[in-house]
C-alpha cells in the first residue's frame, strides 16, 4: 500500500506492508535515504508487525509546500504526528536510522504517550554546548552549498568519510549510492540546513526523566557511535544498549539479520 496524504503543508509518501491489525512500526530513515532504506531488515518482520515507512521532508517523494521552517526538527515532528492521526494511529512503536533517530528521539522525548517503544541506530540526542551547535552549524550549511553546486561529487565525498568506511566494502554499496543519486538536491540541501544536528534542540537533558524503553543499536566498528551511545546509556535509566558485531554505521543494511533480531525481540 502507498499513498500521499497532506498534513500542514506536508504530503508524505509512505508505504506499509503487513496486516494493519498487528502493531504498527514506523521506520525512519537517515539523511539521503528513503522509505525503501528498510526493505531488506523488514521483510521478515511483516509476519509480526505492522510496518510502516515514509519519506522524510526533502527526500524521496515527499513533498513539503511551504516554508525552510517546515524542514525543522520540531515542525518536522508536528507534522508526523498530524499525519499518524490522519492514518488512525494513536500509538506505534518507532525505529529511527542516524538522522531518524535523533527525529524518533524527539519524537520519543515529546510525545511519550505516543510511542511505547523506540529504537534508535547509530542515533544522538544531539550537541551539548552552543559552541558545539554553531561550529555544526555552519559546517552542515557549507555542505549544502556544495550538495546544490555538484551533487555527484558531494554523494562521492559523504561516503568517503571514516563513518561509511564497512558499508563502501559491502556487496550492497552500489545500490545504495544508485539511491541516493535519485534525490533532488535543492529539497535535500534544505533537510541539510533545517534538520542539522546544529539547529536541533540538545535533547541531552531529557534522558534521565524518560520512562518509555529504548534500544539502542549501534556496530562496534562505529567508534564515534559507540561513545555516543554509551552515554546515553548512562544517561537514561530505560535504554538498552546494544554493540552489533562486525558492522559500522549503518547496521541495518550490515547485518540485517541481527539488526531485524534485536528489533523483534524487543518491540514483543
Amino acid at each position: 500500500m502507498k499513498a500521499k496524504r497532506s498534513a500542514m503543508g506536508y504530503r508524505f509518501y509512505y508505504k506499509m506492508y503487513g496486516c494493519r491489525d498487528l502493531p504498527v512500526v514506523l521506520f525512519l530513515h537517515g539523511f539521503m535515504g528513503s522509505h525503501a532504506d528498510f526493505d531488506t531488515a523488514i521483510a521478515p518482520l511483516a509476519s509480526h508487525v505492522c510496518c510502516l515507512t515514509v519519506d522524510l521532508p526533502g527526500h524521496g517523494q515527499t513533498i513539503v509546500e511551504g516554508d525552510a521552517d517546515l524542514y525543522t526538527m520540531p515542525q518536522t515532528a508536528d507534522a508526523i504526528v498530524a499525519w499518524l492521526d490522519r492514518l488512525h494511529l494513536s500509538r506505534c512503536f518507532l525505529v529511527g536510522y542516524s538522522m531518524g533517530g535523533r527525529l524518533a528521539l524527539y519524537l520519543a522525548l515529546h510525545f511519550p504517550q505516543r510511542f511505547p517503544k523506540v529504537v534508535l541506530e547509530s542515533a544522538s540526542p544531539g550537541l551539548k554546548t552552543d559552541v558545539e551547535r554553531a561550529a555544526r552549524l555552519q559546517h552542515d550549511r557549507t555542505l549544502a552549498d556544495q550538495l546544490e553546486a555538484d551533487f555527484p561529487s558531494f554523494l562521492s565525498n559523504w561516503y568517503s568519510q571514516p563513518l561509511f568506511q564497512t558499508l563502501r566494502h559491502h556487496p550492497a554499496f552500489e545500490q545504495v549510492q544508485a539511491r541516493r543519486s535519485q534525490n533532488r538536491p535543492p529539497e535535500l540541501a534544505k533537510a541539510l540546513r533545517q534538520l542539522s544536528t546544529g539547529l536541533q534542540p540538545s535533547l541531552w537533558k531529557s534522558l534521565p526523566h524518560h520512562t518509555q524503553p529504548l534500544l539502542l543499536l549501534v556496530g562496534d566498528r562505529d567508534r564515534k557511535f559507540c561513545a555516543i551511545n554509551q552515554a546515553i546509556a548512562d544517561d537514561c535509566p530505560v535504554a538498552q544498549l546494544q554493540i552489533i558485531p562486525a558492522c559500522g554505521h549503518v547496521v541495518h543494511l550490515e547485518q540485517p539479520h541481527a539488526f531485524t533480531t534485536s528489533v523483534q525481540a524487543f518491540l514483543q
